[in-house]
């Protein structure tokens, strides 16, 4: 454990008296390409539930993003939170869910912006050709339409959570440096799904592609879902190549708890961040742990 300040800006809550969430609910469970999520499946949990999960770390605020509510069912969601928010503190920023194809974004847009802690969006648009690992039927990124709705984003001053696959960098950037008042943030270090050589390259190649946007940043997170057996050297390279492209002041760690429990433990994740920047300065450290959240959420 360490004394370094946290701000873990992916964190998933949920009740699921108050909302159902079929992948975590339907019986059997889907699949999932982060993982098996039994261990986790058919439970709430609730702030008081992270707290356990993160003592003897300093967590100093929090970011939730969304988890996987469906169309109709992602205002609760914010309202929920939001009140928790006005309640406990936590969580100090908020991404909402939103389908970039919903033929009411407007409304939605308007009514999650109008949310204290509102931040951004998310929409996981991981595309991949095996099915086992594809998470929508088609590319979003090649939808004029979902474009179309993710660029109403700017007029609301909301920020964009980019859970996307290496395959899809390329046109992601191409998108971003056509809307560069929207800032986006690319989630679990990019998801460096494909482990063979040119996979790699590949996924190297996109973030390089990414960072030569400014507004875009990135979460270091999800480790456990590319890497299931992973150690602190087996992850030091995907570690190291996210802040080498992007830099300390655009890369963050984050937790991704719940859903990374399932590979292992808050404290063995951020062992590893800790142990893999020793090297780092201490400004560095405190903006890949704590202030480039904190500038980039606005928090």
């Amino acid at each position: 454990m360490s004394d370094l300040r946290i701000v873990d800006s992916h964190v998933h809550l949920w009740d699921l008296s108050r909302a159902r969430y079929g992948w975590l609910q339907d019986q059997p469970l889907p699949n999932n390409p982060a993982g098996d999520m039994s261990p986790i499946a058919h439970k709430n949990y609730l702030l008081d539930d992270y707290l356990v999960d993160t003592a003897g770390w300093r967590v100093d605020k929090i970011v939730h993003v969304e988890a996987g509510q469906p169309i109709g069912q992602q205002l609760p969601e914010t309202g929920w939170l939001q009140s928790l928010a006005d309640q406990r503190g936590y969580p100090h920023g908020i991404v909402a869910g939103a389908d970039m194809l919903d033929p009411d974004l407007d409304a939605l847009l308007e009514a999650h912006a109008a949310r204290r802690n509102v931040r951004g969006m998310r929409q996981i648009i991981c595309w991949h050709k095996d099915p086992l690992k594809t998470y929508t039927d088609h590319d979003l990124l090649h939808d004029p339409k979902w474009v179309e709705g993710f660029a109403k984003l700017a007029r609301h001053g909301l920020s964009f959570d980019l859970q996307l696959y290496p395959s899809q960098m390329a046109t992601a950037a191409i998108i971003a440096a056509r809307h560069p008042t929207i800032p986006m943030i690319v989630n679990h270090a990019g998801l460096p799904t494909d482990r063979d050589a040119a996979g790699i390259a590949r996924w190297r190649q996109g973030l390089r592609l990414l960072a030569a946007q400014p507004q875009i940043s990135i979460k270091i997170s999800g480790l456990g879902i590319t890497d299931r057996a992973w150690t602190a050297d087996s992850i030091r390279p995907v570690v190291l190549e996210c802040i080498d492209a992007f830099g300390t002041e655009r890369a963050m760690f984050a937790s991704d708890f719940p859903v990374e429990s399932v590979h292992g433990t808050f404290d063995a994740f951020y062992s590893a961040f800790d142990a893999i920047t020793a090297d780092f300065s201490a400004d560095e450290r405190d903006r890949l742990f704590a202030r480039n959240a904190e500038a980039i959420y606005r928090l």
